[in-house]
């Protein structure tokens, strides 16, 4: 069944009851303030800052996107991507665009201008749905935008060259769109992932995928209609919407949480009486260290009804996961492994029962299979080391307009996944190293070659290599090793100036001037500067701390 049928059913049987609370503490009367502050507003001025709509209230909004859409001329098939910040717009958009037959391309939000003009070409967008943090970003190339596109804009004050998301939809019925039979053969997302050249690929799903990672979330972590999840990390991220897709099939409720400071997440959990919360290890650490510090005390929260904690996106240090259940000792815990062309989290698990491993990525995971292969594709044995290829009813079908790169990936119904990890005795895998460049820092990608194209502009170097060395917080943090032009002299704040016309996220955080080895085809010796700096062994490093 497509995935909006569960959303069609809990309207029915659950319709009164609350589905998503979106929580922002950050904001009150136009201007930002601490959760404290925050949490002593007086309860008849809470509700601009706290608001709920209930399972009746999230379909009716999402059969308005459909029919705002159907009227504009989208049709089944056709692209419409999200550009916002998590709210509680954000998921009734995205089930009315799959409402009316399209195919939801969630953007990151960290995109620049040219990178959303260029995801939208890549994917063939029809329309471009965008919050006010977006307003200068698409207005940059809102002519090139716009041409064969319909802009909407969801805001207050709308810019010239888009239309009101809010006017159009007062006029659009809250009944079912009248779409033909949507199956689990059509296509309903494309999502974005990059190789190590930084360059977005668009990923094609089926509905069949969102419907298995919704029901795979379920399954794994036993939702149940009493719990209620606490989402923080951005909803157009695979992990954050298929982990909140297990409340939708038990039908249970979820809270949006804008903000990721201890307090701030203790307080929603304690406050919103949360049961299931996924967190990335930055900021485990950070409500860990904060505890150590002696900062914030857990009998000031209310939080027996906490029942399990899991974390993806990145390595998990076991260090961190047993000074977590020194605090929580009564928390499940389990993480998660995916990528994009897998539907995001999941087609690897740990287990709630299976903490005893920890330092493992797990076993396949619900409907999925796994095998490590090597370089001529036979399957390993275990202990040895290969690439992680996955299988299951949540791969992707391609990359959009692409079949080269598809062909690099998908071979015999398997995906390789570019990770190489080995397997032990009692079937568990373990990520080894990766074959990609990617620098997972705190669950974002970094893209190496983006940052050193960058930084080739400047005058003083000669030559420029990026990797990722190990950090406790953020798993990996960017170091640039720059080889600079004969007899220049340059200083670290010169290049960290430089690089402030990149995004913060993908600036260096340690710069070493040491000459670049290549070999002799050209290409870095990153292995050799891995091992040079202490980053070859990342994993292993995290799994003996």
């Amino acid at each position: 069944m497509p995935v909006m049928e569960y959303l069609e059913r809990n309207a029915r049987l659950y319709g009164d009851e609350v589905a998503l609370v979106e929580l922002n503490p950050a904001v009150a009367d136009g201007r930002r303030m601490s959760w404290k502050e925050f949490s002593l507003i007086e309860s008849n001025t809470f509700a601009p800052y706290r608001r709920e709509i209930t399972w009746r209230v999230f379909d009716e909004k999402a059969n308005r996107c459909a029919n705002l859409l159907i009227e504009r001329g989208v049709r089944k098939g056709d692209k419409v991507a999200i550009l916002m910040y998590n709210c509680l717009e954000w998921l009734p958009i995205y089930f009315g665009v799959l409402k009316a037959g399209a195919i939801a391309v969630p953007f990151n939000f960290r995109y620049d201008a040219a990178e959303i003009l260029y995801c939208a070409e890549l994917a063939e967008v029809d329309v471009i749905i965008f919050g006010p943090e977006f307003i200068g970003r698409i207005e940059t190339n809102a002519e090139r935008l716009s041409k064969g596109r319909l802009l909407i804009y969801v805001g207050d004050n709308c810019p010239s060259f888009a239309e009101s998301y809010h006017i159009m939809i007062d006029n659009c019925s809250s009944l079912p769109p009248m779409v033909g039979g949507i199956t689990e053969d059509d296509f309903g997302a494309i999502y974005f992932s990059s190789g190590t050249t930084g360059f977005p690929k668009a990923i094609l799903h089926k509905h069949r995928s969102l419907t298995q990672a919704a029901q795979m979330e379920q399954h794994h972590h036993r939702t149940s209609r009493e719990d209620n999840f606490l989402c923080i990390p951005p909803l157009y991220h695979t992990g954050a919407k298929f982990h909140w897709m297990g409340s939708l099939v038990a039908g249970s409720k979820a809270v949006l949480l804008k903000g990721t400071k201890p307090e701030i997440i203790l307080d929603a959990v304690s406050k919103e009486q949360c049961t299931i919360v996924w967190l990335l290890v930055p900021w485990a650490q950070d409500i860990v260290d904060t505890l150590d510090r002696g900062d914030i005390k857990l009998e000031d929260y209310k939080l027996d009804q906490w029942r399990l904690m899991h974390i993806g996106a990145q390595p998990v240090p076991p260090s961190l996961i047993r000074r977590w259940k020194n605090y929580f000792p009564n928390h499940d815990y389990d993480t998660n492994y995916g990528l994009s062309e897998s539907t995001g989290p999941g087609c690897v698990h740990l287990g709630l029962e299976n903490l005893s491993k920890v330092g493992a990525i797990g076993v396949p995971g619900y409907r999925w299979e796994c095998k490590i292969i090597d370089e001529d594709g036979a399957e390993v044995s275990k202990g040895n080391v290969g690439e992680l290829c996955v299988k299951g009813p949540g791969l992707m079908t391609c990359y959009y307009n692409d079949p080269k790169a598809t062909a690099e990936v998908l071979k015999d119904g398997w995906l390789l996944t570019g990770d190489m990890a080995m397997q032990d005795a009692e079937g568990f895998y373990f990520l080894v190293d990766r074959k990609k460049d990617v620098i997972v820092s705190g669950g974002e990608n970094i893209y190496p070659v983006q940052i050193e194209d960058f930084l080739h502009k400047f005058n003083k170097i000669k030559d420029v290599a990026v990797i990722g060395l190990p950090d406790r917080r953020l798993g990996e943090i960017s170091a640039a090793i720059i080889e600079l032009q004969p007899n220049v002299e340059c200083t670290e704040d010169e290049v960290n100036n430089f690089c402030l016309d990149l995004p913060r996220y993908k600036r260096p955080k340690k710069i070493i001037f040491a000459d670049v080895p290549r070999n002799a085809t050209g290409k870095i010796e990153k292995p050799a500067l891995r091992k040079r700096y202490g980053a070859d062994k990342l994993v292993a490093l995290e799994n003996r701390s």
